[in-house]
């Protein structure tokens, strides 16, 4: 009957919760076989014209004690539920907040994003009901039956027992729906999060597909997913209506059943009217219960396909725990380093770089040709590389992700900014720090005066910080870098994208932090890396050639084609004469 225990091992405090509102409801139907006896001899007493005003009061008695007892009762379970759903809530997302720290930053190459955003808030969501309603009655709805059997066989036997009798036939069903309906599930679960995947790219490509007019295709893309998840749900509506008509046929025709055979009983004169009428007012509570199990079963059936999702990605292999870490020699080099995103299909080949503790390296090369893919490498997000990756004389594969974190700082052009202040966004660098070393990294990206115009450092950012323009939000990422003060920065295009003023202000202060720092600069523009004591060209996963910016160009090879071509581009829209004696 659908328990799942590694599900209830998962979230083991919620058992208590369960236990609380299984007893409440028993004590709430004790409390209604009490309110019904009660009538029943009542009536008995009036059939027989032996009833007084001792008896109606006593009766009404009985009857006001039992509602209010089951008002208790039920405001007790419902609170046992609120419990119960709240800590498989509180429970389930720190066990996945913790899942995706554990993985850490390469947990991409493992789930994708919109999955685990969809399993960690609707799929939990889905549990709420498995935990706070569909155990504590699963377990009641065994319960009730029994106790109810153990009353009215005192009374009549046969009308008991075919009651009793009868409410298996729902468990039956659900049993007999529970294979189809969970394949069903599945799949709806696999068309839900598949929906969800192609809404999150559709929204946050929105302005690109309205640039380039692609918003009907979009349009079109998104209808086809939508209607798979539509037809996915009607079966799955078909399905829960279905095999709730069932039981509502297996319920009141049960019911109805034992109420004719107690009427018979009645008639024959092998019942009194007490018991024929105790019948009558609780058959329906035998079956109730199962009944509403069986609403709470479709509901729960949609939790436990989520609860698969959920260990799917509780059960992905972790890294091996690291237990080197950076130290004071952040000296880098990689040696034959290989890497491919797809089997078969190598980004880096044979890669060999060196990149001495307080140098100033760049990485150039035409798109596409891995700059990033080694960034990504250095930071610990694309692991499964071949090769060797030294850190000191540490192997990068062996350092603990904290101690590289501490010890690398990378800047991209889409570095994030958290919904909040500045001032938060700034403290994420280094939490201790005073008023003062926050301003002096504003002043040093040339930010401060605007951010004073505004509201300071409690100026409040929007989502990804919308309300700045994109130079200001790679001058504010440069100064929480800054503030982090790490023996290794990382720039992986940090100036892309952004205003002539920006990325002046910014390299600047990368050309200042070369000075004490190990600074690698990947950039797509020659004439920002010409400073550097060494350069490495990229073509297509292959180094080509190394060096300062003049003995690449006295090599006129891959270096000197780039840098030609990006000169003459930049004269031509300056409306200069491109002159190669001049720019080499």
């Amino acid at each position: 009957m659908m328990i799942d225990k590694r599900l209830i091992g998962t979230v083991a405090d919620s058992k208590k919760y369960i236990a609380g509102n299984v007893i409440s409801q028993w004590i709430s139907l004790a409390a209604n076989i009490c309110m019904m006896g009660a009538i029943a001899q009542m009536l008995q007493h009036l059939y027989e014209g032996a009833i007084g005003e001792r008896q109606i009061a006593l009766t009404a008695g009985i009857a006001v004690g039992a509602i209010g007892l089951r008002f208790l009762c039920a405001v007790v379970s419902a609170r046992m539920g609120y419990l119960s759903s709240r800590e498989v809530k509180k429970t389930l997302r720190r066990m996945i907040y913790k899942k995706l720290l554990r993985l850490g930053s390469s947990y991409k190459e493992q789930a994708n994003t919109s999955e685990v955003v969809q399993v960690a808030v609707e799929g939990v969501d889905q549990l709420e009901t498995y935990f706070g309603s569909y155990l504590p009655q699963l377990f009641y709805a065994m319960l009730a039956p029994l106790t109810l059997f153990f009353v009215l066989s005192f009374v009549n036997f046969p009308s008991a027992l075919v009651l009793f009798v009868c409410v298996p036939m729902i468990p039956v069903t659900i049993i007999m729906i529970q294979r189809w309906a969970k394949k069903l599930l599945a799949k709806y679960w696999g068309q839900y999060t598949a929906l969800g995947d192609t809404f999150l790219e559709n929204l946050q490509g929105l302005t690109t597909t309205k640039i380039y007019q692609a918003d009907v295709f979009k349009h079109k893309e998104m209808n086809e997913q939508s209607e798979h998840f539509r037809k996915i749900t009607m079966k799955v509506l078909t399905m829960q209506l279905n095999s709730i008509t069932i039981m509502d046929l297996i319920a009141y025709g049960g019911a109805a059943l034992g109420v004719i055979l107690a009427v018979t009983q009645f008639q024959n004169g092998k019942a009194d009217l007490f018991g024929c009428m105790m019948i009558i007012l609780l058959a329906a509570d035998f079956f109730l219960p199962m009944r509403l199990l069986g609403s709470f079963f479709h509901i729960a059936m949609n939790g436990m396909a989520a609860s698969d999702k959920i260990f799917r990605l509780l059960d992905l292999p972790e890294p091996d725990q690291k237990t080197e870490a950076v130290q004071d020699d952040c000296s880098i080099e990689c040696r034959n380093l290989r890497f491919s995103y797809e089997a078969g299909r190598e980004i880096l080949h044979g890669v060999d770089m060196k990149f001495p503790k307080g140098s100033f390296t760049a990485i150039v090369g035409e798109s596409g040709c891995g700059k990033s893919t080694i960034a990504s490498i250095l930071m610990g997000r694309n692991k499964e590389y071949d090769g060797d990756v030294t850190v000191g004389k540490t192997q990068l594969s062996e350092i603990n992700e904290a101690s590289l974190m501490k010890k690398f700082t990378y800047i991209s052009h889409q570095s994030y900014l958290f919904k909040g202040t500045v001032r938060e966004n700034l403290l994420m660098a280094q939490p201790d720090a005073g008023e003062a070393a926050l301003w002096n990294a504003l002043e040093r990206v040339n930010l401060a005066d605007f951010l004073r115009g505004e509201n300071g450092l409690d100026t409040v950012l929007n989502e990804k910080a919308s309300n700045l323009s994109g130079g200001q939000c790679q001058r504010l990422a440069l100064a929480r870098a800054l503030l982090h003060d790490s023996p290794v920065y990382i720039f992986d295009e940090a100036t892309s994208n952004i205003d002539v003023e920006s990325e002046n202000d910014i390299m600047k202060q990368i050309y200042e932090l070369a000075e004490t720092k190990t600074v690698i600069l990947i950039s797509h523009r020659l004439a920002n890396v010409a400073g550097a004591d060494n350069i490495y060209v990229l073509d297509k996963g292959t180094i080509m050639e190394h060096g300062d910016h003049k003995t690449l160009l006295s090599q006129n090879g891959t270096y000197t084609k780039l840098w030609n071509a990006q000169q003459k581009l930049e004269c031509y829209t300056k409306g200069e004469t491109w002159d190669e004696e001049k720019w080499i």
